[in-house]
């Protein structure tokens, strides 16, 4: 190692001490000299020590070199521990960070001499931005619910130990492609993670603060349960059908977004849709405004949202994903074009990801851009249709007003733009 990467890196070793020991020693500051067990100086030196240490396991043979850093490390835990515990003691308290500390910030110096220097300069970065955030993280902790815990740990093992462990590879039926396991079940993560989101912003935003945040939040997880839940506050009485009408316009319009954004991530080619349902969705989005605008304001109105999933619903929505995949290839490989925009249309009766997804699939084969499309659209249009009927008859007439006024502009919104494009 020449001698000018040589001074760099045990000046890096250097800087990330000195960053933890700043930390440190703020939040020491009002402790006497001789009170604490390390502060600025000891983890500034700490860090220069773990770079030295580095230094010279570079020079010594393999075994040597590990060696001699483990001892090392193992010491300086020793003595920090010994000092740590004192510490302990005269003060009443069970911590143990500023040990921990200190091995983290030894290790990083050493990495600094042995190993990439922006990854231990960004480990330095890291280490001094967890020890400042105690209280946030603290106070995160404590408003967290057991339900919320268990579907973020659920999320994450869903993320990270069961997507590598899903077979990569892709089951087919009767001579065509069907459908990618590992692509399927991204796919339900990230739908998974967008009902979670929506879940947060609710939580953070609260519901109470205005029904039209609400019914937007709600839209990321279901617009058809923003919907349904809607009508019936209508129908009791609980809202003003209006507002509730208008607020169940604007879930459908996000849900028309985030079909869009479902679609720029799984098929650039099925993008030939866009066109109709921005029209729609915009369409949604002013009668929305415009009905909220109208009503009295009188009701409260925001559909609360459930627990953000659970195992149960996420397995049960991946197995109605793949039935709607297979379906839809099968009709379009063995009964053509007008089988494949039949599908389209049932498959969005019940749920316009699962159409998104099968549609997007499709745009994958050769020819078939166009028509995954207009199945895309079609199975908007059949989804927008089931909601408006489905609120009508639950709402009562005063909520079905609005609510089918509202969708017959999105059809001829969406239809116009339809005919332009084409």
């Amino acid at each position: 190692m020449e001698p000018t990467e040589l001074f760099q890196r045990l000046a890096l070793a250097l800087g990330i001490g000195l960053l933890v020991g700043v930390e440190r020693g703020w939040r020491q500051r009002e402790d006497a000299p001789g009170q604490r067990t390390a502060g600025l100086r000891t983890f500034t030196l700490i860090g220069l020590l773990g770079g030295i240490e580095g230094a010279i396991a570079a020079t010594l043979p393999a075994g040597g070199g590990g060696l001699l850093l483990g001892l090392s490390f193992l010491t300086l835990g020793a003595v920090l521990g010994v000092f740590q515990f004192r510490e302990s003691v005269h003060e009443g308290s069970f911590s143990v960070t500023s040990v921990i500390s200190g091995l983290v910030t030894f290790a990083l110096g050493s990495y600094a001499l042995l190993g990439d220097r922006h990854l231990a300069a960004a480990g330095g970065v890291a280490t001094a931005a967890i020890l400042a955030a105690r209280e946030p993280l603290h106070a995160f902790i404590a408003r967290v619910t057991w339900p919320e815990l268990r579907s973020a740990i659920l999320l994450l093992g869903m993320s990270f130990i069961a997507l590598p462990l899903v077979p990569d590879r892709t089951i087919g039926i009767g001579g065509f492609e069907g459908l990618n396991l590992r692509e399927l079940w991204l796919v339900v993560i990230v739908l998974a993670a967008v009902a979670f989101g929506g879940y947060v912003a609710v939580k953070v935003l609260g519901a109470r603060r205005g029904v039209l945040v609400a019914a937007a939040a709600g839209g990321l997880v279901s617009s058809t349960a923003v919907t349904l839940t809607n009508a019936r506050r209508a129908a009791s009485g609980e809202g003003e059908p209006w507002l509730l009408a208008g607020a169940t316009l604007i879930a459908g319009t996000v849900s028309l977004l985030r079909t869009l954004v479902l679609l720029a991530v799984l098929s650039g080619a099925a993008m030939k849709a866009a066109p109709p349902l921005l029209a729609a969705a915009g369409a949604a989005l002013v009668c929305g405004l415009v009905f909220a605008r109208r009503s009295a304001g009188s009701g409260d109105g925001a559909p609360a949202l459930s627990n953000p999933f659970a195992l149960g619903p996420v397995l049960s929505y991946a197995a109605a994903l793949a039935v709607v995949v297979v379906i839809s290839r099968a009709a379009s490989s063995w009964l053509g074009p007008g089988a494949t925009l039949a599908v389209a249309g049932i498959a969005g009766l019940a749920d316009l990801d699962a159409a998104t997804f099968a549609m997007a699939k499709l745009a994958q084969d050769d020819g078939t851009a166009a028509l995954a499309a207009l199945g895309v659209v079609v199975a908007a249009g059949s989804n927008t249709l089931a909601k408006a009927v489905m609120g009508s008859v639950l709402g009562g007439r005063r909520f079905a007003g609005p609510l089918l006024a509202g969708s017959a502009v999105m059809f001829a919104a969406g239809g116009l733009a339809a005919v332009v494009i084409r």
